[in-house]
């Protein structure tokens, strides 16, 4: 894969430039050691090189090999979007993220490296930037390159992604918006998290949606991503998820899993500049919930 800039400005050195558009020190370590290439105006110089007015820099990805051979599964997966660069998809409850112990054949990376080389791509090496719990339904963004990967670390890390969910919690929420500020860590010797003063800063937001007969539809926006932040935010409060076994969650109410969805995902695409907005539509066990508990 190639990627093409023109030096629209001053004079400066390649390896300036190639940084100013996120090229890591690792990646260029690679190209130094001929994995890759990068070329100006159509021919290899070292990163020394001086760059002029109107040039043009090429960078030659190079080939990417897996850490760990990864299986392709040629069951089906939603798209939502796609581009050079980013796959969006809409991942079913029940379905893991990524390989483990447990399941190495059919996870979402698994079936997303068989769609990629179905449609012609070769040393394909999915990496996933948000992943949801396996009973957590909804938009799963990933990179298509380890470049693209590079990129988006940075809003990561920095929380940048705007990431909203909807959540059908026990009980009736009485405010309509609210934030919970809580820190959360793991239950030693468990694997679930709680809510304790020598934890890692947690922040979820939530807006009331409806009051349901037996319970509340919320709009939820994490500001920071703990594991089963909002699970425990709201069990934390008193209002757990419904079906939400392991942090007691009502078990009777119709849906097998966690009533959580990962409804809108939306951040800035380093490559285009432009804000790229992606939602998945709730899915059939959540709709008919709240059919039951008579919501439109």
């Amino acid at each position: 894969m190639e990627f093409t800039w023109q030096n629209e400005g001053k004079q400066q050195t390649l390896k300036k430039f190639l940084a100013a558009r996120g090229v890591s020190h690792r990646l260029m370590g690679k190209i130094r050691r001929r994995k890759g290439a990068v070329l100006v105006d159509g021919k290899k110089v070292p990163f020394g090189t001086v760059l002029h007015q109107n040039e043009q820099v090429t960078l030659v990805l190079p080939e990417e090999k897996p850490v760990i051979k990864i299986a392709a599964s040629p069951k089906p997966i939603e798209v939502l979007y796609e581009d050079a660069n980013w796959l969006l998809v809409a991942k079913p409850a029940g379905l893991t993220s990524v390989p483990g112990p447990s399941n190495r054949e059919d996870t979402l990376v698994n079936r997303v490296k068989y769609y990629l080389e179905r449609n012609g791509r070769k040393n394909v090496v999915p990496h996933i930037i948000t992943r949801l719990d396996r009973y957590t339904s909804g938009v799963v963004l990933l990179a298509k390159h380890s470049f693209a990967q590079g990129l988006i670390d940075k809003q990561v890390s920095n929380h940048e992604f705007d990431k909203r969910y909807y959540a059908i919690v026990a009980g009736q929420i009485t405010k309509q918006h609210g934030l919970i500020e809580a820190p959360l860590k793991r239950k030693e010797g468990e694997n679930f998290q709680i809510v304790s003063p020598d934890g890692r800063q947690a922040v979820t937001e939530y807006w009331l949606k409806a009051n349901l007969a037996g319970g509340s539809l919320v709009e939820v926006k994490l500001h920071t991503g703990r594991t089963h932040q909002i699970r425990v935010h709201f069990q934390s409060k008193g209002h757990p998820l419904l079906g939400d076994e392991l942090y007691k969650g009502p078990l009777d109410m119709g849906i097998e899993r966690q009533a959580l969805h990962a409804y809108h995902l939306a951040f800035n695409d380093p490559f285009t500049n432009k804000r790229l907005v992606v939602e998945a539509p709730l899915p059939s066990d959540m709709k008919s919930v709240l059919a039951k508990l008579k919501v439109d």
